[in-house]
Order: C-alpha cells, then sequence, then structure tokens
C-alpha cells in the first residue's frame, strides 16, 4: 500500500494496535504515522514522549505523543497538528 502526506483538512491521526495471531501490531494508521515521521516531517525538539516536527510542505506543526499511557510503551502513537502558539511554551523553541 502507498503511503499518503498529510492533507490539508487532516488534524489528527490516531493510531491503534490490533492483535495478529499471538502478536500485536500497528494499525495502518500506525504505521502511516511512522512513515511520515521517518520521511516526510522534519523534527524541531522532542520532550520525553513527544516530539515536534514541522511538515516541509505546508509549514504546519506536528506532535506525536502516546496517549494510551498505560499501555506497555505508551501504546499507538498519535499524530495531531499544533498551532505555534501551543508549540513555543511546551517545547521552548521559537516558531516563526
Amino acid at each position: 500500500m502507498a503511503m499518503k502526506d498529510l492533507q490539508p483538512d487532516e488534524m489528527v491521526l490516531t493510531g491503534a494496535w490490533i492483535l495478529d495471531g499471538s502478536t500485536v501490531v500497528g494499525d495502518e494508521v500506525s504505521r502511516r504515522i511512522e512513515w511520515l515521521v521517518d520521511s516526510r516531517l522534519d523534527q524541531l525538539a522532542t520532550t520525553g514522549w513527544e516530539t515536534l516536527y514541522r511538515d516541509p510542505r505546508d509549514g504546519r506543526l506536528w506532535e506525536r505523543t502516546y496517549p494510551k499511557s498505560e499501555m506497555h510503551g505508551g501504546g499507538p502513537p498519535e499524530l495531531r497538528a499544533l498551532s505555534p502558539e501551543d508549540a513555543s511554551p511546551r517545547y521552548r523553541v521559537v516558531l516563526g
């Protein structure tokens, strides 16, 4: 399956884990998030389990988190659009 860049109308991508026999694997959204952060987004800052990225195509900021902290490894990933006003104090970076 070909992966797809972030679309202008997307604001949140939330992955899930699925049981594949006796193994837990990331679903299609989890795989897309990992592809995006590995291949398409520029990493700007990290604080613990949270990482801030910029999409070089449109300049939007994205935050990858693991919102299900009660699960092993923080659970599946989530990628959420973030405003510069929200990102600056959290990541202590100057965004312009």
